[in-house]
Order: structure tokens, then sequence, then C-alpha cells
């Protein structure tokens, strides 16, 4: 429905925010899950199907290529990276899988070795999500600093930005002023003019992509991502991969684990996708996922005597139709912000700022604050703050090209949920069924691929991984991006999946305050010991 938020630990106005950008930035783009050519989906899709795919995504032939050899033999020349602790290198891989003789794509990869005492138990390799998030900056940041000390004894903590995020060969699309605009249009049109101004802001976006790199925009899908990690498997001297992803990163893990089930070692799926969903069946189940994440937000609020949505005796509902009417607020007069740059708080990034705070329940008070200065004080400064936040906006008015990967990979990955206006309106009243507060800005979030320059290459599908070793797969069961019973979906799909359950709210579980979840993720990465199928943790 737009993007995946990178899950990743950051500091905004003294609260920490952990999100997992999977999908909401509200003009990021269609939420997808797929990658891989089956034969299954595509009638489906040209029909506007919702229904799940039944192709399974087949895996690999055990047996390297000759003409892949030269990848799966390179050695990795490691050097300082400049942050205490850490290695860096550059791998190489094909820009095309099909033509290996055709280029490289510049791989950037980090490390921070094994600590020990004990045994080495080869590289574990991370990955935040998104797609977009930089999975060496989250290595450097929080995994290799932050994950369990008896993990980071016995793994070297690895991890490799795909291609077109980061620090490997970026995909860009537009500088700092042309995002501000981008961010701030308006997604709820009114009329046929903020449609055409909609419609013109995603075309623009696109076409800034396009311009950038054509030829690495056909080759940034989850599959050729997958394949690249085990290439740095191979350069790694490992047999088997090991793996921890949150949100998009357990798609990635669960392709790895189809492609080559034979090579896929003990893998964490935490915050889990399901492959076999089409565009626009994700993008409104996650919809829903943002309504259950706010209903549970509500419920708190109007408990507390600082709730700016309502007092003791509101409904969550009425809660939600206070939220909405102060988006209308917005959406008719913007408020001051005193950015430097002029910026006024407007619905797009107002939305957007609530829904940066449903990703974890630390930044409720956050939001409580933000809401209360904007409605009482027509201050829209903290709330401005949470949308920054999320779309990685620098001090500087700068931005990471997180939503540029985010745009390029998910339009690759599925065809796209709405083909123009018309069919989006059509929707608009199933998406606010699914969310009153939400649905319509993300009916319309989810237009953005239909204008993408390169067609995509993937269609749903399910993933088995027949042969592969017990992967551990997470859900939360108020997860506002990757809703539930993506998790459960994933784990029936998966022929050894073990479903690990956390009962409570917030993006993924791992890391999260629960000794429980925490315990059995641990036990399985130290030892080897999957938990029980079904196994619920609070």
């Amino acid at each position: 429905m737009h993007s995946r938020r990178t899950h990743r630990r950051a500091r905004t106005g003294g609260t920490r925010i952990r999100a997992t950008l999977l999908a909401a930035a509200l003009l990021a783009t269609a939420c997808s899950a797929g990658g891989a050519s089956t034969s299954a989906g595509s009638e489906a899709e040209a029909a506007g199907s919702t229904e799940a795919a039944t192709a399974s995504l087949a895996p690999l032939p055990k047996a390297t290529p000759a003409e892949l050899s030269p990848y799966y033999e390179q050695k990795l020349a490691w050097r300082d990276c400049g942050v205490p602790g850490f290695q860096c290198a550059t791998m190489k891989a094909p820009l095309d899988y099909a033509k290996p003789t055709g280029g490289d794509v510049r791989l950037a990869v980090a490390r921070k070795k094994s600590t020990g005492p004990g045994k080495r138990l080869g590289s574990l390799l991370v990955n935040p999500g998104g797609p977009g998030g930089s999975a060496v900056g989250y290595l450097q940041q929080y995994a290799g600093i932050g994950y369990p000390e008896e993990v980071r004894a016995q793994y070297d903590m690895v991890a490799v930005d795909p291609r077109g995020v980061a620090r490997s060969e970026p995909v860009a699309c537009l500088d700092g002023r042309e995002m501000d605009a981008y961010t701030r249009t308006d997604v709820t049109p009114d009329d046929q003019r903020e449609t055409d101004e909609l419609v013109g802001a995603y075309k623009d976006f696109a076409e800034g992509c396009g311009a950038d790199a054509p030829k690495l925009l056909r080759h940034v899908s989850t599959v050729e991502a997958a394949r690249d990690m085990d290439v740095l498997r191979a350069a790694l001297g490992d047999d088997r991969l090991n793996y921890v992803g949150a949100s998009y990163g357990t798609f990635l893990g669960a392709t790895y684990a189809g492609l080559f089930p034979d090579r896929a070692g003990r893998l964490v799926l935490d915050g889990a996708m399901d492959p076999s969903l089409p565009a626009r069946r994700l993008n409104l189940e996650q919809t829903a996922g943002f309504e259950t994440a706010f209903q549970s937000f509500a419920k708190d609020c109007v408990r507390r005597t600082d709730c700016p949505l309502g007092g003791p005796g509101t409904t969550p509902e009425q809660a939600g139709e206070n939220l909405k009417a102060f988006f209308d607020d917005l959406d008719a007069k913007p408020i001051p912000t005193g950015d430097a740059d002029g910026r006024r708080l407007t619905e797009s990034l107002a939305t957007t700022g609530v829904i940066a705070a449903m990703y974890d329940e630390g930044a409720w008070q956050q939001l409580r604050e933000s809401l209360t200065s904007a409605k009482k004080e027509n201050d829209g400064a903290g709330l401005l703050v949470l949308s920054d936040s999320y779309y990685e906006r620098e001090a500087d008015g700068g931005y990471s090209n997180l939503m540029f990967a985010n745009a390029a990979v998910n339009c690759l990955d599925l065809p796209a949920a709405f083909s123009s206006p018309e069919e989006v309106r059509g929707a608009v009243p199933e998406f606010e069924k699914a969310s009153p507060v939400f649905g319509e800005g993300l009916a319309w979030a989810s237009l953005n691929c239909a204008y993408w320059p390169v067609g995509a290459t993937g269609e749903p599908h399910r993933i088995t991984a027949a042969g592969a070793t017990s992967i551990v797969v997470v859900g939360t069961t108020r997860d506002p991006a990757t809703p539930y019973r993506w998790a459960e979906a994933l784990a029936d799909q998966l022929a050894s999946g073990r479903l690990l359950t956390y009962e409570g709210d917030g993006h993924t579980a791992y890391g999260r305050g629960s000794s429980c979840i925490d315990s059995a993720i641990n036990t399985y990465l130290l030892r080897g010991t999957a938990p029980e199928d079904g196994k619920r943790c609070s």
C-alpha cells in the first residue's frame, strides 16, 4: 500500500520509535510481496482479483552455474569502516542473473566479528526491512551492539545493503525540496483538480527514479536480492545462511529459503509478510492492521487525562472520528510548525506522523503530546517531527534513499494494486470499512505503482521451502504494518515453519521487551532448537 517501514531504533523528540516502514508512508508505493515469476496470479491480478496465489516459488538448481563462479569465489577485502569494531567490504554481483556477463552491481557489506568466548557459529546476516532500509546502518547502529551478548559472542554479525539501497548503488528520485512537496501532496483528493495533482506527483516521482538508473531499476527485485545473499554466504565461507529479518526482511528471508532450501540455516522471520497475496489485498489487510493498532492506542488514550481525542467515556470509535475531523481541518487549513524551511502541517504529513507512532507503543505518549499541541495550540511541530522520522528526512532538508528504494522494489515485485484513479474511487468504501481513520488515504496511496517506468517482474506466490530446516516465523497480534494473519499464513506455507506469537502491540517482537520471545529466538539461534509450533508469549 505504500512502503514498509524499516525495522530500526531511532530517537525522536526523546521517545524511541522503532518502525518498519513495511507499509506506511502515505506517498510511498504499493505494499507488495512478490518477486518471482510464477505462472499463477497474473490473470487474477488483471481481473482485479484479491485471491491468494497457489503457485509456489521453485528452488534453484543446487549446483552453482559456471558463469556465476567468479562471483561465488570472490574474496572480500575487508577494511576499516570508520565505526569502531566494524569492518566493511564491497561485494560484486551480476546486475542480471539471466545474463551474468552483462555487468556488475556493487554491494556494501559490513560485519562485526564474533567476540567469544564459545564456539563460533558462523555469520548471522540481518536485515531491517523496508524495502529500502539500510542493513549496514542497522547493523552498526543497533544489531551489532544491541543484539544479545551471547548471540554476538558466537556469530559474526553481518549485513549487506540490498541492491539499490543506501550504500549499494542507491536509487535516487527527487531532491530534498521536491520530496518536501511530494510528502505534503494531498492523498485524499476532493475533486478532479486534486486528483490530477496527486497523479502528477506520482508520475513525477516515477520519472525521477527512472531517469536516475534505468538499468538498475529493472534489477532490484527481492528474488535478485535473495540471490545476492547466497553469493555473500559463499564469500563469507559459510555452508548455510543464518539470518534474522524483520518486516519486509521476512519476505527477503523466506524468498532465500524458497530458492535455496538446502542452504537455509537458522532463519528468524519477525513481523512476517504473506507472499501469496496480490498488492490490492496486501494493502487492504494492512489498512485493517493500522486500524487495529489505532484502536489499541485509542483505548489507552481515552483512559488518560491528557488524551487529545476525548476523555473517559469516549469510545475508540469516537476517538477515531475526532482524529478524522482533525485531519479534515488540516486538509482545509494546514497549521504552522516553526520549520526552518517554512513547511506547514498538512493532512498528509499529520497522517504520516500518526501512522509512524503506531509502530511502537513507546511512541504513544509522544503522539498524545503532539496531537495536543496541534489541536489546542495550533502547533504542528510535534507531528512534523514524527512524519520526518518516518520519511528519514535529515536536519539539512535532505532525505535518505529509503522511499526511493522502497518504491523501486515494491513496484517491481508485484503488479500495481490499481491502474487508475477510477479504480481507487471504487475501492475507497472497502478501504474505509477496513479503517475509517486511514482507509481513504491508504487506498489512494496504493496508486503509485500504476505510473512506474518499469513493469513488474514478480507475481504473488506461495513459499514452501521444502527441505529447509526449521524456520521461526514471528507474529505480533496487534502489529500495524504486518498483520498477524500474515505470520500465520507464512508459517503455514513453509514446510518447516514454526509460528511464534507475541500477544501485544507494535511492529515485530524480537528485542522489544518480551523475555519469552527473546529466550525462544536466542535458544534457536544458539542451539538450533526451534520453539514448539504455536508457542505464544506476552
